[in-house]
């Protein structure tokens, strides 16, 4: 799958899409998410999506998912020794029974993303799965020039 905005390409495998989906279902009526990890390609306009941390440690509700990095260390460090090197580049997480429109919450996580001083990317992505028993769609946004974006 790649898709496209007019500065930055996206692409991930389908079948790290549907891994996603399959663990969002396991924690079906609650929100759940993790980290997106992937690579810039040399000219830093395509962005590849390879795989997904998730946390030790989240609080879930229906309308919210918290995570924490507590835990985890070990399982970044593996992706920033291997070639290419990969990195953090953003946030995923589920909608049950909702559409994948960020809300009010998801775009201040994405602003607590870029002002961590920690975090050294500049466009974090974030994936929203929406689903319901019948239904599933995916929205791919990706935070440039101090807005966030919707892939097509």
């Amino acid at each position: 799958m790649i898709l496209k905005i007019e500065k930055i390409g996206l692409s991930l495998e389908a079948e790290l899409l549907n891994k996603l989906l399959e663990i969002g279902k396991t924690h079906y009526q609650k929100e759940f998410g993790g980290f997106l990890i992937g690579y810039y390609s040399e000219d830093n306009r395509h962005l590849h999506i390879t795989d997904t941390v998730l946390p030790k440690r989240y609080q879930a509700s229906k309308y919210s998912f918290e995570r924490s990095t507590e835990g985890i260390e070990n399982e970044f460090t593996e992706f920033y020794t291997g070639t290419p090197i990969k990195i953090y580049i953003g946030e995923w997480h589920t909608h049950p029974n909702n559409s994948p429109i960020p809300s009010a919450t998801d775009i201040s996580a994405i602003n607590t993303i870029i002002n961590n001083k920690n975090t050294s990317i500049a466009n974090p992505v974030l994936l929203i799965i929406g689903y319901s028993k019948n239904t599933v769609d995916f929205g791919f946004y990706v935070w440039f020039e101090n807005n966030l974006y919707k892939y097509d």
